[in-house]
């Protein structure tokens, strides 16, 4: 079987997108347009050439990737000079399979249909058919065979009615590209070398052009300014949520749903409204996530309830707890089981034990805390002197009265009780009570009270 290689042209610079920045180095989903290719073209290539031109020292950067041929196109002189350029790196027993860095949501099955067509036939095009073509290189076909493609600036007026258009997607024997790339010219209205002019060759050549029409315009469009993005985008998120639909995620509404990462879920989980999945997030079963939260990079387990307005990231959530409203979960954060951290709680690299409840109006850093502590609203741990952090570490069973700061480096001993609007400088014994409203007082004998 012949091996194949992608060539990707990558080396416009995007003047319509207004930036800095390339425009195959453009987001969708947190990927850029290239990644988005280069994902596809992996996992159906040997090798992969990427002709580069525009802050191609950028694009190198970026993309990062060092099993990637990169090739420099130094000027700009067509889609067929481009092609070119990558030319002295094709085996010619192999299938060139030519792609674009801002197509980015062509689909692996279609590449894989047209390299299979290639294999058989030599050479194949990916055409499809728009209500309105203006822009794009006519197909023209005769007794329903592939023999040209025209470009818009020579196309004659008839040639303009045609609505097949060339996406320049194609995958062709290399020695047959080698040999059709060395017989075109520039005589056309850009005075550039056009890669479509090798099917007019092949065509000359009683070479058979086969092709896939595809079925789907956004699947090979191309993006040139801000509005297409942005058109794209949703394109994606649409799609990736009628796929969640299907593996048996509940949306409330899939068209305001944005997952830009890997999405895991089990069974019977719910995603309301306005929720941004991103990077790696997964959800055990029965989890529900209430509307505008934001989730990065978190494993969430069991009936977990995310309730709305929450901003999630780098943690591990156990099953049964409750987040939420309004909480603010920061990095390297474990909460285990049937904890709550409730509305306008901050929480960072802590370790919450189980059944413990953070209800409201708290901040927790660099703490480590027990099982069944309950910190009452206006707590906050004192973690930082103004050049270190320090740690907090409280014992299970531990009641934290209201508005009271916990001065790091402290221990709080298991059952003790501090009263509220205490601040705790000093090692807490065990079951005891500690305040400091004047100062900080242990009283030995004194006793929990109970309910009544």
């Amino acid at each position: 079987m012949s091996h194949i290689h992608a060539i990707i042209l990558a080396a416009g610079r995007g003047s319509r997108m207004n930036s800095s920045k390339p425009k195959v180095l453009q987001t969708i989903s947190n990927n850029t347009l290239l990644g988005h290719v280069l994902s596809q073209a992996k996992t159906l290539c040997d090798k992969i050439h990427v002709v580069y031109g525009f802050e191609g020292k950028q694009v190198q950067r970026k993309i990062n990737n060092p099993n990637i041929n990169w090739v420099e196109q130094a000027e700009q002189l067509g889609t067929g000079h481009a092609v070119a350029q990558a030319m002295p790196y094709i085996d010619d027993n192999s299938i060139s399979l030519i792609l674009y860095g801002d197509v980015p949501l062509i689909k692996k099955s279609t590449l894989a249909d047209l390299i299979h067509k290639a294999q058989q036939s030599g050479l194949s095009l990916l055409s499809v058919v728009l209500d309105n073509p203006a822009g794009y290189g006519r197909i023209i076909r005769k007794d329903k065979q592939i023999k040209a493609i025209v470009e818009q600036k020579d196309a004659s007026d008839i040639q303009l009615n045609i609505n097949e258009v060339n996406t320049g997607i194609m995958a062709v024997h290399s020695q047959l590209l080698k040999r059709y790339l060395s017989k075109i010219n520039s005589s056309n209205a850009q005075g550039e070398l056009y890669l479509t002019d090798i099917i007019a060759c092949a065509a000359a050549d009683g070479q058979t052009v086969s092709s896939i029409i595809s079925q789907n315009q956004f699947e090979v469009a191309g993006v040139n300014d801000k509005v297409q993005l942005a058109e794209l985008e949703r394109v994606f998120q649409k799609d990736q949520a009628t796929q969640f639909m299907q593996q048996g995620l509940g949306l409330k509404d899939p068209n305001r749903f944005d997952c830009r990462g890997i999405f895991i879920f089990g069974q019977d989980c719910e995603v309301d409204i306005n929720t941004l999945i991103e990077g790696e997030v997964s959800l055990g079963d029965n989890t529900t996530i209430a509307p505008n939260c934001i989730i990065k990079n978190t494993k969430i387990g069991n009936h977990v309830s995310i309730l709305p307005n929450c901003v999630i990231e780098d943690c591990v959530i156990e099953d049964g707890a409750t987040i939420g409203p309004f909480a603010r979960i920061r990095p390297q954060t474990h909460i285990k089981a049937h904890t709550k951290i409730g509305n306008f709680v901050e929480v960072k690299k802590s370790t919450i034990g189980k059944n413990t409840k953070i209800s409201h109006l708290s901040y927790v850093g660099d703490a480590i805390i027990g099982e069944n502590v309950n910190i009452s609203a206006g707590v906050i741990t004192c973690n930082y002197d103004g050049v270190n952090k320090h740690q907090t570490i409280i014992g299970d069973g531990v009641f934290i009265g209201s508005n009271s700061q916990l001065v790091a480096p402290i221990k709080i001993g298991k059952n003790a009780t501090i009263g509220a609007g205490s601040t705790i400088t000093k090692t807490v014994p065990n079951n005891q009570l500690s305040l400091s409203r004047t100062k900080q007082t242990s009283l030995k004998n004194w006793q929990r009270p109970t309910k009544k």
